[in-house]
Parts: structure tokens; sequence; C-alpha cells
């Protein structure tokens, strides 16, 4: 797998900074770009520290032991039964690490202070995503029950879904006036970002083969052909209840799709890829017009489109799995076998149990240390934050 691990993780965070920076208001953008880019720095750290031995240390079921700290017995050599190095295994697996907190600032952006959410997110990277990752990637007890997750839909997708929906209710709504102005003030951007994590995603899904192989192939065609079929429904939903198509909609379809087909994509074919991302944009579609009738605050609807998108996906791996696709894998429900359906539904169940507690248990922590929310007072978010501003105001406008 020749990969530059360095430059996919930087490329990878500048996609999502333009995806969720393009969503929010102006006055924020500084502070949405720099919460998933301050990822880079922290929790890569603590993964090489500490993340990588709780995740893939050989321990027991449910967690790592200390045999690889500070990367100790990490070398250029392959792990017995891999092809490649393993400092390259450990960072490739130190993108995911990076990039799953990230997501949950979508929820938590123009009310928590930037402190506060550093903290939280290395806490919660300990918390909920080492143990995670350890029970189904690193050889643990869902592995164990034959629970299948190609590219990370329950240990990224499902964990930070619901812990954004959880973080979102502990920390609070914004006030009325912050949410009413609440829209993309860069459209433009979220296209690009949008596109940009299309082509991204098949660094996450293919490369999930460990390998330039037929998996790899076969995780590459289900990854697009998913996202563009839950771009088509996404269209025809709105078309249906909107009477337009709108950019920023057409962006966040595919995205669902790209979520919905995570677990799925070394394990089922292209036309159950298209199924699975019809069906997963159905349900984000409904769980987004649900939660705003709770007026519930996820900014960024993190948790109708990575939760519940990961939840539909997780699950439907156990339908559309066939191990005609890959041997290493297992036959779903449509294949005629029924049994991959109950450690699916167990691991999602699992993700969604740690991500609630987990993130109460590291939010009220930091809550203890640091005040959790923003002075609201100041109508400048980003400089009273940040010290800074993305866009120079006192420049004349073109006429």
């Amino acid at each position: 797998m020749d990969i530059n691990i360095k430059c996919f993780c930087h490329a990878h965070d500048a996609r999502t900074c333009f995806f969720y920076g393009g969503l929010v208001n102006r006055k924020s953008i500084l502070n949405t770009l720099m919460m998933s880019h301050i990822s880079l720095g922290s929790v890569a750290l603590l993964w090489v520290f500490v993340g990588y031995i709780l995740s893939f240390g050989s321990g027991n079921s449910f967690i790592g032991d200390l045999s690889f700290f500070a990367l100790n017995n990490v070398g250029l050599t392959p792990q017995e039964g891999s092809t490649i190095p393993h400092i390259l295994f450990m960072a490739f697996q130190m993108m995911f690490a990076i990039i799953t907190p990230a997501i949950i600032s979508g929820a938590l952006v123009e009310r928590m202070k930037f402190g506060a959410y550093i903290l939280f997110i290395c806490l919660w990277s300990l918390i909920v995503y080492a143990p995670l990752c350890n029970w189904v990637w690193g050889g643990g007890f869902l592995a164990d029950h034959g629970a299948l997750d190609f590219a990370g839909g329950t240990i990224v997708h499902v964990s930070t879904g619901v812990s954004a929906l959880v973080a979102a209710l502990i920390i609070g709504p914004r006030n009325k006036k912050e949410q009413h102005a609440n829209e993309a003030h860069n459209v433009p951007f979220v296209l690009l970002g949008a596109a940009l994590l299309w082509f991204g995603w098949f660094g996450f899904n293919a490369g999930s083969s460990l390998a330039a192989n037929e998996i790899a192939a076969n995780a590459f065609v289900t990854t697009t052909i998913s996202a563009s079929a839950a771009l088509c429904v996404w269209a025809i939903l709105e078309i249906f209840t909107e009477q337009k198509i709108s950019a920023t909609a057409a962006a966040i379809g595919a995205v669902v799709g790209l979520v919905t087909i995570t677990p799925a994509a070394g394990f089922v074919t292209p036309m159950g890829a298209i199924a699975m991302g019809a069906l997963g944009t159905l349900s984000s579609f409904g769980a987004i017009r649900f939660l705003k009738k709770f007026k519930v605050d996820d900014t960024l609807d993190v948790f109708a489109c990575h939760g519940i998108g990961g939840i539909v996906g997780s699950i439907l791996t156990g339908v559309f799995a066939s191990k005609a696709v890959n041997p290493a894998g297992a036959d779903g429900l449509l294949y005629g076998d029924t049994s991959l359906m109950v450690p699916q539904i167990l691991s999602t169940l699992v993700g969604v149990a740690i991500a609630v507690v987990g993130t109460w248990i590291s939010l009220k922590i930091v809550g203890i240390l640091i005040p959790l929310r923003v002075d609201e007072k100041s109508m400048e978010f980003d400089k009273s934050v940040h010290s800074e501003k993305a866009y120079d105001n006192s420049l004349p406008s073109e006429t």
C-alpha cells in the first residue's frame, strides 16, 4: 500500500474544513476551521503515545496493553499476517483517529470554548474511540462475535454522530438569534468540501483493504456509487418537499451516501451499495426534519448525517454483505444467512452506548476544569475566541 499518510491526513483535514467552514456563519468560520485543524496536533500526539496502544496493543478483548507505548516495537517490518510496514499501519489508523473527533465539532460550533473543546476531544479519543476501535478492529470482543466494519461505520460515524447529539444537548442550544442567523455563508466552499471529501473517501474505504487488490477495487466502486445514489435520492426528496434542489442539500446528500457505505464498502456488491446509499439518505433526510421539530440544536446536523447514516450502514451490512465479494467477510440476510445480523446490531448498540456514556463523562470532566460555553455577548465570534477574523469587513465593497 503506497500512500503518503501525512499528506492524506492534511488533505482530509482541509476537505472537512471547507465543508464545515462553508456551512457556518461568516463570523465563526475560523473557529470552525480550527476545531478540525487542531485535531491534527493534539489527537495525533495522543495517538502516538497512548491511543495506538489502547486500540491495537496485545491486551485482552476489551483494551490494549502497553506493548506499543510511544511507538515502542512499531517498526518498519510488517506484523504477522500483514504485508505492509507496522509503522505504516499505525499511521493509516492515526488518520482515522485524527478525523473522527473533528466530526463532532459540527454540532458544537458557535458555543463551545476552544480550550474546552481541545480537552474534550482528547478525553473522548481515549474514553470512546480507542476502546471501540479495539473492540472491532483490534481483535476485541465485537470482532470475536463476527461484527464487520470495513472502514469505520460504527467506529467513526456511529460514535461521532451519537456523541454530537449528546454533546449538543449537554452544552445547550445557541441563543435564538444565532440559530435564526445560521445559514451557509459560502456555498462554493460547501460544494468544494463535499467534492474533496468524496474523492478523499476513496483513501479511507479502498485503503482499508491495506493492499491494491480486488477488495480495494470493489470498495472504490461501492463508495462512489453509494454517494451517487444518495445524491440523486436527496435531490428527488428536495424537489418533492422544497420544489427545488439546493446546492447545499446536494452536497449533504452525497456525504450521507459516503457515510452509509463506509462499514460495508469491502463487503457488498455495487447494487447493494446503491440500495444502501438510497436507504441511508431516506433515513438521514427524515431525521433532520424530525430533530428540527424538537428544536435540537445540532448546528450542522452531525447526528442526522453521521449518526443515522452510520447506524443504517452498519445494520444494512448485515443484509447486503456477501462472501462472494469478500471471503473474509460473511453472507448477509439477502444471501440467506441471518447470523450476521446479530453482531451488526450488537456492535451498533455498543457503539451508541459507549458514545453516550463516554461523551457525558468527558464533558463532565472538562466542565469541572473549564467552562464549556463561550461568552455569547460578542457579535464577532472568531474575534473573541481567536483574536482574528476571516474577512476584513472594513474593505470597501465592489459596486
